[in-house]
């Protein structure tokens, strides 16, 4: 399923939405309801996306555990992952916000973590892929999830693509 094309003004619509305060407010206590609800049900609720493209195709989530570069505190992020092989891939998007979420940057300082999938938890090392893995997860993350494709369209950055190993 491919993402929908937006039009130049589609994206200067939607970058301003991005910029208000609110939407970040929105993305951390929806972050926050779905990782209370998906630890109290080990993953039973919780471990589907069924947001924008998630909605016809419903996409796996994961909890990220990460440590906070500056404070040392351990953070946990609800994430849509790609299992690709034994790795799990993950895309930095943030809905297409202009700078990398906080989970990439604490990922690169402190790379052995945790993952929780339904059912259970995953000790990991994570890595930003290169240019030329990006390049070739890129296709396979838009297949799983379309609005990805949108995302990039919408953001200046190239969103990271992260692939976490078990360890």
């Amino acid at each position: 399923m491919a993402a929908k094309e937006l039009s130049p003004a589609e994206i200067e619509k939607r970058k301003k939405a991005l910029a208000s305060p609110m939407t970040a407010k929105i993305i951390k206590y929806g972050a926050r309801a779905q990782v209370k609800v998906f630890r109290l049900t080990n993953g039973r609720v919780g471990n589907r996306w069924r947001i924008g493209a998630g909605w016809k195709k419903p996409v796996p989530t994961l909890l990220l555990d990460h440590v906070g570069r500056r404070s040392g505190t351990v953070f946990t992020t609800p994430l849509l992952y790609l299992e690709h092989g034994d790795d799990l891939v993950l895309v930095g998007s943030q809905g297409g916000l202009p700078k990398d979420p906080q989970w990439v940057a604490n990922l690169r300082a402190t790379p052995e973590t945790t993952v929780h999938l339904k059912g259970g938890r995953r000790d990991v090392r994570a890595r930003v892929a290169d240019p030329e893995e990006r390049g070739r997860l890129w296709p396979l993350l838009v297949d799983l999830y379309a609005d990805f494709e949108t995302y990039q369209a919408t953001t200046d950055r190239v969103i990271p693509v992260v692939v976490l190993t078990p360890r």
